[in-house]
């Protein structure tokens, strides 16, 4: 039976359902209720602004964002947006999934730790970052009435502990590959946790590499 939160039903195929039956046995409590707002954040952006989007490629997308951050599935060298993005990958390439589909949702998770491009592409990457950014940063509320961030939050808690947590969750996925925040958000959160932690520096790498002068 489909569940409908905040106007939002909930996808529920049989794919749907071994989604959300994978996510709710592997993460914490916290990244599952967390990656169920994304999706349903992410949906109601799109509702707003009259997007056109496959709910289940959304919901997938939403879903797996963060497996990369749960210890069975963390490489020891990729960044974990894309341990979670390759884990999706196998798991719908396992079901039959049309692999244009497929990249859609591999997008949608290996970039939703990337400002300023998501946006630009198709609108289930665009939603699964929109959603991750309502939810961490409290960014396009404008786009959502209150009720209904309200209803989702009711249904699928933030916790009063919500913030440290996915600082901590975040930091744990990626304290022992810290090459990996290069250039992203992460660098942020390993400076955070970690004191003492020093930064890969853009311009140094520029100056000090092979290349002569």
């Amino acid at each position: 039976m489909s569940t409908t939160i905040a106007g939002i039903a909930i996808p529920d195929s049989a794919l749907a359902r071994e989604i959300t039956d994978l996510v709710r046995d592997t993460e914490s409590d916290l990244l599952y209720h967390h990656s169920r707002r994304v999706f349903l954040f992410g949906a109601l952006t799109g509702k707003a602004k009259s997007l056109v989007f496959d709910p289940e490629l959304l919901y997938a997308g939403a879903m797996f964002h963060d497996m990369g951050l749960v210890p069975a599935y963390s490489s020891k060298t990729e960044r974990f947006e894309v341990d979670g993005a390759n884990v999706a990958r196998d798991f719908l390439r396992s079901k039959g999934i049309d692999e244009a589909q497929i990249d859609i949702v591999w997008a949608s998770i290996a970039l939703h730790t990337t400002p300023g491009v998501p946006q630009h592409m198709k609108p289930e990457i665009a939603l699964v970052t929109a959603g991750v950014e309502m939810d961490v940063l409290g960014l396009g509320f404008e786009n959502v009435a209150t009720s209904d961030r309200e209803t989702v939050a009711e249904i699928h808690p933030r916790g009063g502990a919500f913030k440290e947590g996915i600082i901590d969750a975040f930091y744990n996925g990626v304290r022992n590959k810290p090459e990996t925040t290069f250039g992203n958000v992460k660098a942020d959160v390993m400076a955070y946790k970690q004191p003492g932690f020093k930064r890969t520096d853009f311009t140094q790498c520029i100056l000090h590499n092979h290349w002569p002068t």
